[in-house]
């Protein structure tokens, strides 16, 4: 369900009035609070929600995701028809699209933009668009996909970021030998088709955004959006700092809201604080390769995972880190993603079975490891605190090492860490994306966590080519089944996400996908 702020914008909508008919105000620039910077601005290469979540504003897809995620609507595209053996899809693209640096948006650009997003190895996102054979143009509007085999998520895969179109020419004319290179020289200055331009970043402190002048998309009131003349993004790590920003009024919103602080800013006459829905679920990935810096890895031991999983009593997680706003997940993916199996907590607690696994496995005296947390962020420190005495309870040492984003990415992706905790959202309306990301070895190594468990891979992939609904519920319950039991992830809760605002704010909106969609958004004067 949509959720929007709380003003006579939320009344214009649900009674189908006009907004402008309520005072809706253009320009300005919103300042939003971010916890960590962005590190890549390119569609493909991207690895993480810190730039997924901008993306959205830069480049626009062919189809976009509705406000719920669970469908598609128009994007550059206008109009769009699966054929009926499901081999192909043909779409028109719209009259008169613009890159924000004026020049026109071409089939060629499009052409080039998903056959560089489905080229193998070309960023760990390809298997969204895996199915894509080629894709070409029988005149200048007019694009023919051509899949391998039916895919049942194709037209959902159109409105992820890694589909995003960018211009062939200034992405090939940007510095660099290889592909690598110039996507890392062209997202330095990105030219888009989304709703703003990136005008200025400082990195590790400030990101600059700017309307795009060329931008498609038409208003409440008639005109091109976005209605805000800027965003600017100020990154604040600490979360005790950004709250204490948005309240002053040097921010006009702030995202991460720590669940301990959400009733205190509900009361708060300055600030509207937002629960949107979401598919973010929240769990403690472990490194369970044999071996961890040299050492033999205890969590490589099922019976360890096992007991670890056990030893958490995760309807005391929530309250503590949640302040009750959570649900204890009932699989590794939200209960709001599609084909979800599940409809009871996992691994409830149990701290003599735990005792038990962990005698079993060898480990009765346990053993010590650590957990990396991101510095300054109340609900990682609160879950790694929480899991420190529960885990105590069964003999396992637990340190705190607080990192700043990037140190610990780059731990996470060279597979070095011991453990950590992860939030995930879907980026797409269908389970295929965390399975991917979560289950399916050849992605990322499960999680970077090593984990491999072949019935599941081989279940993947046939959910990937299964267009009957119920066989593909059906794979996807034993792909959950499997990695419920034995995957490397202590399951915890799913949340809403957590957004402060100003009350001077109006229609921002972050869907259940995690996108920040900015381009409706405007303020008070």
């Amino acid at each position: 369900m949509k959720t929007i702020a709380k003003t006579a914008l939320a009344a214009a909508l649900l009674l189908g009035a006009s907004v402008s008919a309520f005072a809706l105000e253009r320009g300005g620039t919103m300042t939003y609070g971010r916890y960590a910077d962005s590190l890549l601005l390119d569609p493909v290469l991207n690895d993480g929600n810190v730039d997924i979540w901008v993306l959205s504003n830069l480049y626009d897809t062919l189809l976009l995701p509705t406000d719920d995620g669970k469908g598609v609507q128009p994007g550059l595209s206008s109009e769009w028809k699966v054929a009926d053996d499901g081999l192909s899809v043909s779409l028109k693209l719209r009259d008169g699209i613009k890159f924000s640096d004026g020049s026109p948006i071409t089939v060629d650009d499009v052409i080039w933009s998903l056959k560089r997003a489905a080229k193998p190895g070309n960023g760990i996102w390809g298997f969204i668009v895996d199915s894509i054979e080629d894709v070409t143009a029988p005149d200048r509007k007019t694009i023919v996909i051509k899949l391998k085999h039916a895919d049942p998520a194709i037209l959902s895969a159109l409105s992820v970021f890694n589909t995003g179109i960018l211009p062939q020419k200034a992405f090939e004319a940007a510095p660099g030998a290889t592909e690598a290179e110039k996507a890392k020289a062209f997202a330095e200055h990105p030219v888009g088709s989304g709703p703003f331009v990136l005008e200025s970043w400082q990195r590790g402190s400030t990101m600059k955004l700017v309307r795009n002048p060329h931008y498609w998309r038409q208003g409440e009131d008639g005109k091109p959006l976005p209605y805000l003349d800027g965003v600017t993004f100020e990154v604040i790590p600490d979360d005790a700092t950004r709250i204490l920003k948005l309240s002053s009024g040097e921010l006009n919103g702030a995202e991460l809201i720590p669940y301990s602080r959400v009733n205190e800013l509900k009361s708060d006459d300055a600030v509207d604080m937002q629960l949107f829905p979401s598919t973010r679920v929240m769990g403690v990935t472990l490194n369970v390769r044999p071996q961890l810096a040299g050492k033999d890895n205890p969590m490589s031991n099922s019976k360890v995972r096992e007991a670890m999983k056990y030893a958490v009593n995760k309807d005391a997680v929530v309250q503590i880190v949640t302040h009750g706003v959570g649900t204890p997940l009932t699989s590794y993916m939200s209960s709001a993603t599609p084909l979800h199996a599940g409809d009871k907590p996992l691994f409830p607690y149990d701290l003599e079975k735990a005792k038990g696994l962990m005698k079993e496995a060898g480990f009765e005296n346990g053993f010590s490891t650590s957990i990396l947390v991101l510095a300054g962020n109340q609900d990682e420190i609160g879950i790694a605190t929480t899991l420190q005495q529960m885990w105590g309870q069964i003999g396992i040492k637990l340190e705190l090492q607080q990192l700043d984003n990037a140190s610990r990415t780059q731990q996470y992706r060279d597979g070095v860490f011991p453990m950590r905790p992860s939030a995930w959202t879907d980026d797409i309306g269908d389970p295929s994306e965390i399975t991917s990301y979560f289950v399916y070895s050849p992605t990322i190594d499960a999680l970077h966590s090593g984990w491999k468990n072949e019935e599941a891979d081989k279940l993947f992939e046939a959910s990937q080519k299964e267009i009957n609904a119920d066989k593909r519920a059906k794979e996807y319950a034993r792909i959950q089944e499997i990695f419920n039991a034995d995957g490397p992830v202590v399951p915890l809760y799913e949340t809403p996400y957590p957004v402060a605002l100003s009350k001077k704010v109006h229609g921002f909106l972050q869907i259940p996908l995690g996108n920040n969609i900015f381009s409706k958004a405007w303020l008070d004067k």
